[in-house]
């Protein structure tokens, strides 16, 4: 098993698949009337979160719990950070109070990679800059494989917001290992070029949402992220919303079978319509439940669990 995961790059199919069928080991332990293994006793896990965040953090949090694991959360406000330290120097502290596992959320690209050169213990990426966010393509590629049955050759469309997302650069990433065909799709603005040749050979990149649906297993919408635009990138929401926003209209182009994910928070009424988003295709929910179980199985596994 690796020691960190920085990246989805970082698994190969194997590794990816063994963090799955644990995350399916841990799962059943929301049907327990104690939620609790003790199986990481004794073993200290921070949350160093310097963005905000609610699923994420307290994902987390919960996961690590459950494995019975030691939690301190740090936030960025009302620590030394604000008066000017550095990564580094928390970095440092963190390693004297002997933290087993740091789970580092970090608004600069390649933060996690840093902070993997300071300390002993296991360093995981919850989301650095529009880098990557690992674990998130863990519990939907879990949620994909809970509702579908299969990831190897699924077809799965990541829509919206591409160039600002390090949820779409981590789903390409572990889908295409895994054997999904992922297409990604949105305004030209908003997708990078040759992004899909740099993250995956196979991955196809469409400008058309309504010529893509109707081949999908999985649609995949993502949030128009505007806190992170200096720019203009489309005319308008309501234009944004008209050519690339999934309402039921749309939603009925897609094969029954096929399921509508969101990682939240969702913008609703611009890239997803509340009644799509409120729908029995709708994996949303189920998402925010999977994530404790992939993150406990990360967890369990990076900190010398065994199979």
């Amino acid at each position: 098993m690796i020691k960190h995961l920085r990246s989805a790059a970082d698994l190969d199919a194997a590794t990816a698949t063994l963090i799955l069928d644990t995350a399916g080991e841990m799962a059943a332990l929301a049907g327990r009337e104690v939620k609790k293994l003790p199986t990481l006793r004794g073993r200290t896990v921070v949350n160093l979160f310097y963005e905000d965040s609610t699923r994420t953090r307290i994902s987390f949090e919960a996961a690590a719990k459950r494995l019975s694991a030691d939690v301190i959360n740090f936030s960025a406000k009302g620590s030394s950070v604000s008066k000017g330290e550095s990564l580094k120097d928390t970095a440092l502290t963190l390693q004297a109070m002997g933290a087993d596992a740091v789970v580092i959320r970090h608004p600069a690209s390649g933060a996690p990679h840093r902070l993997a050169a300071w300390v002993d213990g296991s360093v995981v990426n919850a989301g650095d800059g529009t880098h990557e966010h690992p674990t998130q393509a863990l519990l939907d590629a879990y949620t994909m494989r809970s509702r579908l049955g299969r990831l190897d050759g699924l077809r799965v469309a990541i829509v919206g917001d591409v160039l600002h997302s390090r949820v779409a650069r981590s789903n390409v990433l572990l889908l295409t290992t895994l054997g999904a065909q992922v297409t990604l799709v949105g305004p030209p603005t908003l997708i990078p070029v040759d992004i899909a040749a740099a993250l995956s050979p196979s991955t196809k990149v469409s400008y058309d949402l309504d010529s893509v649906l109707p081949d999908m297993d999985v649609v995949m919408m993502l949030r128009v992220q505007t806190e992170r635009m200096q720019d203009s990138y489309f005319p308008s929401a309501r234009e944004y919303s008209r050519r690339y926003g999934l309402d039921l209209a749309r939603m009925r182009k897609m094969p029954e079978h096929a399921i509508v994910m969101h990682p939240g928070p969702m913008n609703r009424g611009m890239e997803i319509a509340p009644e799509v988003a409120d729908s029995s295709r709708s994996t949303i929910v189920e998402q925010v439940a999977n994530g404790v179980s992939a993150r406990m199985a990360v967890l369990y596994l990076l900190l010398g669990g065994k199979a």
